[in-house]
């Protein structure tokens, strides 16, 4: 029979281990620890809605709607959209702080910024998509991602590609309200 004190002993670093992790699974929102108010975070986020369009031996595309979401360092929004070749005014707008430390975050701590640099072929039977891009400058180091929607590629997307998106495009949601 197993002495009671082998048992105790197994069971301490049980204990810690579910201690550590029920915080960390039951938590949802990236910890705004990552974000440093010393670091400097400039976004460009580019949203093009792309149309093949065949001229009999060859073939073009062309964007359709082109929106673009740029974030400064300080909060300071600009949205610019061009839609069929026409731009709009460009709308200015200020970001809240703490949407500004969530993005940083959630940019920091995800590991985005170290996301290499990779093609996502197109569908040859695709003829409307949309396709993304986001630069982010971090501390004065670039990262730019071009993908398009999921269903216009073989290829899969990472999702803390489409948190990203997800949370740009609640921002470019708010500013077009």
């Amino acid at each position: 029979m197993v002495k009671p004190i082998i048992i105790i002993l197994a069971a301490i670093p049980a204990i810690i281990a579910i201690l550590i992790a029920v915080p960390l699974l039951t938590k949802s929102d990236i910890p705004y620890s990552a974000s440093n108010p010393n670091d400097v975070v400039e976004i460009e986020y580019t949203k093009y809605q792309l149309k093949k369009v065949s001229f009999g031996v060859t073939e073009r595309i062309g964007a359709q709607k082109t929106e673009i979401l740029t974030i400064k360092n300080n909060g300071e929004m600009k949205y610019a959209v061009t839609e069929d070749g026409y731009p709009k005014p460009d709308v200015k707008s200020n970001l809240d702080e703490q949407t500004l430390r969530k993005l940083k975050a959630l940019i920091k701590e995800t590991g985005f910024i170290s996301i290499p640099t990779e093609s996502f072929p197109i569908r040859e039977n695709v003829t409307d998509f949309q396709k993304s891009n986001i630069k982010i400058i971090l501390n004065g180091r670039i990262n730019e991602i071009n993908w398009p929607e999921q269903n216009a590629t073989d290829k899969f997307i990472p999702p803390i590609i489409s948190m990203v998106e997800t949370q740009l495009d609640k921002i470019t949601e708010q500013i077009i309200e």
